[in-house]
This record gives structure tokens, sequence and C-alpha cells, in this order.
């Protein structure tokens, strides 16, 4: 699932100083109140963040300031993605035995941050996991936008695809889901 970057709600005092780094097991609280705020009809349980985090910590960053280290300051944002079938798309709210043995891409499973943390701050994490799923041999991106997000997505490379029986699958996500992809080099 996808969200959008902008937003118009004021931001949390002491929001400067954010940035992106590895999630670790501790962050999975502050994930998931995210989520919450993020995204209220497509909310997925605690154990899907740990089950993501535990098969692909390469995966998995949260934004989050200097305080957060220390457990004072809580993430506010987080990004997870997982090898996955090209084509294919998990379904909402499941814990997954494991990793595809035939994975083709890389699947940006979420991306989202705390409503008064939005602004200029995915592009970062976005080129960063792009990077990095290059220099993994990944040869694309794909995920599944939600919440009227394909034309951000767009603006970061993704092009909407239709496989043949992607709309089914897509249905729990929401009239307004699309399958995405970004081709790396």
């Amino acid at each position: 699932m996808a969200l959008p970057d902008g937003g118009t709600e004021r931001a949390l005092p002491g929001l400067t100083g954010l940035d992106w780094r590895a999630m670790r097991p501790e962050d999975i609280d502050a994930v998931v109140e995210v989520a919450r705020l993020s995204f209220p009809d497509h909310f997925e349980d605690r154990a899907c963040f740990e089950n993501r985090l535990a098969l692909y910590p390469r995966g998995c960053f949260v934004l989050a300031g200097a305080g957060a280290e220390d457990g004072a300051e809580p993430a506010r944002g987080y990004l997870i993605a997982y090898p996955w079938r090209a084509d294919a798309a998990p379904a909402l709210n499941t814990v997954i035995e494991g990793l595809p043995a035939q994975a083709e891409v890389l699947y940006l499973h979420d991306l989202a941050l705390d409503p008064r943390a939005r602004g200029g701050r995915t592009g970062a994490v976005i080129e960063r996991l792009a990077e990095q799923a290059a220099e993994d041999g990944w040869p694309a991106l794909a995920l599944v936008a939600v919440n009227a997000a394909s034309g951000f997505w767009a603006r970061h490379g993704f092009e909407p695809r239709d496989p043949p029986g992607m709309a089914q699958k897509l249905a729990s996500y929401g009239e307004d889901a699309r399958y995405m992809v970004r081709t790396l080099a």
C-alpha cells in the first residue's frame, strides 16, 4: 500500500532532524501507530509488521530522530519492502510463511508517515530502496498504490500495470488500487 507525501496538517513540534534508518523490533509499536493513522481502511495487525521485519530486515526502514534511539521519540514513518513474485500482491493483513523461492521483484508493501510529519520526506527512502534493490540484482520494484496515490508513485518512476487477474487480487485494497512497477537499471 502506498500513501502520497503531501499533507496540510501542522507538523509536530520537534520533527526537524528526522532521518531514515533501518527498522528494529523496538520500532514496531510506533510503526503500528503510523499505520493506524495512515491506513484506517487498510489496517494491518502488529503481527504483519513483525513478520515482514523478520523475513526481510534489509527492506524495512523507519523515519526517526535521534531521540528514537533511546525510545524517547517514536518513529514517525516507515517503509517495508521484501522479495515477491512479479504481477502479484500479497493479501492484506496476513502473515506470510516465507518469501517465495521464485521471487522476481522487490515488493514495496507499505510507505507511510504520521500525517503531521509529511512533506518532502519520502523521496530519499524511495531512492535508497531503488539503489539498494538494483545493487542486490532486483530488476524492478512493485507496489499497490492506494488512497489515490498513483500520481505520487508515477512521479517516482512507477508505471501502472494491469496483468491478468490483478483486478480480483486488488479488490480488498479498495476501488482506486493500482498495481505499479518501477523498472531498475
